[in-house]
């Protein structure tokens, strides 16, 4: 299979020291669109608006 579950995190919450939000996401391992660490613009329900979200390990 080509695609992999990843991890993404909040960002901004975790600067701010507050509880952060997870979700989980696929992506294609071999695609040359996405050689780093995949970046989405998803909701945070702690801080009740829409944040950047990055892959995690």
């Amino acid at each position: 299979m080509a695609r992999e579950f990843i991890m993404i995190e909040c960002t901004e919450a975790k600067a701010e020291g507050k509880p952060v939000s997870r979700y989980i996401s696929t992506r294609n391992k071999k695609s040359p669109n996405t050689p780093n660490r995949l970046e989405k613009v998803k909701y945070n329900p702690h801080l009740k608006r829409r944040t950047l979200h990055r892959e995690i390990k």
